[in-house]
């Protein structure tokens, strides 16, 4: 199992009214932190098929119907370029969860199994 802890603070892009800019710059960060990550654990993609589970840890919740996977996009672009996939590929399952934790902090953790 890689499990890799990040200084993400992830938002429930369903419920973002912001500039497209602000956004892109997001993503940006957001992806390129997650190929860093893995670059830096020398982690190799497993052989597929995989389950990975994202866990948002913040504060606060989300909805976790709609609102947390949508907080996870740009983790999930990320990840699955790492793996070397489309994200809709069928051999990776998506999970999601949340931790909660102190005021102020925040991060996501990435676990493939």
């Amino acid at each position: 199992m890689i499990r890799i802890e990040l200084p993400l603070k992830t938002v429930s892009l369903l419920n973002m009214r912001e500039h497209w800019r602000a956004n892109a710059t997001r993503k940006a960060l957001h992806r390129r932190t997650v190929s860093l990550a893995f670059i830096a654990a020398k982690a190799a993609a497993p052989e597929l098929p995989v389950t990975v589970t994202l866990t948002r840890v913040s504060p606060g919740t989300l909805d976790e119907h709609d609102n947390l996977p949508s907080a996870f996009k740009h983790v999930v672009d990320g990840v699955a370029s790492w793996l070397g996939i489309d994200d809709a590929d069928p051999r990776v399952t998506w999970r999601y969860a949340q931790q909660k934790c102190a005021r102020g902090k925040f991060g996501v953790i990435v676990e493939v199994a």
